[in-house]
């Protein structure tokens, strides 16, 4: 047989794509290269944070010189040091957490002097801070709705570490239509790529129909989700879109060899 015309592993799976833009697009095409129909149904949006004075006199003090390091761990985070026209000054250290994070750094113009390697999180960065604790001041900008493993993590290790939110998640409504898919099992799978969507797949989606699998970015995604109450059925342990489509791909096929 031709291999083009081979069945695909995720042939008859449609999947719920919880984000747009780039990374919406780009796993979008991991997933139909592998025979899935993604379903792009944004979930989340971001709006400026509640106070964005205080992100503002903290960059200011970044440019100046007042940091020895930067920690950003996320792609929207670096939206706003854009926003800001941010010049990161030679003396301070760019820390990095996620693939799509370290990606968008450097598409920005910012160098990167430091990514956790086997475990490339914020609970990686925590366990493996490249400096001795307690003797250089760090900024760390993120969403109001960040988890608290990098903010306890930091204070336990005894980092000087400054916390300022940067911006804020918001829910956004999926169609009518997509809903319903999900409620009647017409789309089967749903990925979940951060605490902000599992909240709003709970909100909007539970509870999700037996047969739905569930795919999450990462354990501490995973955690949230299924305090959420949601069933999680795969982890896809690095950070990125290709490991979370390979993690959903390896799943089916497992399942499907052991059916019956």
């Amino acid at each position: 047989m031709n291999p083009e015309h081979q069945r695909k592993p995720l042939t008859g799976w449609r999947i719920l794509v919880p984000r747009g833009g780039e990374w919406g697009n780009d796993i979008a095409a991991s997933l139909r290269r592998r025979g899935a129909v993604p379903v792009i149904a944004p979930m989340i949006n971001f709006a400026s944070a509640k106070d964005p004075g205080a992100v503002t006199e903290c960059l200011v003090r970044l440019r100046s010189g007042q940091y020895d390091w930067l920690v950003v761990t996320s792609a929207t985070t670096v939206d706003v040091l854009l926003s800001h026209e941010l010049r990161v000054p030679d003396s301070t250290k760019v820390a990095a957490v996620g693939d799509a994070t370290v990606s968008a750094l450097l598409v920005a113009g910012y160098r990167v002097d430091f990514v956790p390697e086997k475990d490339n999180s914020s609970r990686g960065l925590v366990k493996n801070w490249p400096t001795s604790p307690g003797r250089e001041r760090v900024l760390v900008p993120q969403s109001e709705n960040s988890d608290e493993v990098l903010v306890s993590g930091l204070i336990d290790l005894g980092v000087d570490a400054e916390f300022v939110t940067a911006y804020r998640t918001i829910g956004v409504p999926v169609p009518s239509e997509v809903a319903r898919e999900v409620r009647t099992g017409r789309i089967n799978g749903v990925l979940i790529t951060s605490v902000g969507v599992a909240r709003q797949v709970e909100v909007q989606l539970a509870p999700l129909p037996p047969g739905t699998v569930v795919a999450a970015i990462g354990p501490r995604t995973a955690f949230d989700a299924r305090t959420a109450g949601i069933a999680v059925d795969v982890i896809a342990e690095a950070r990125s879109a290709e490991a979370l489509v390979d993690a959903f791909e390896e799943f089916v096929t497992w399942r499907a060899r052991h059916a019956g």
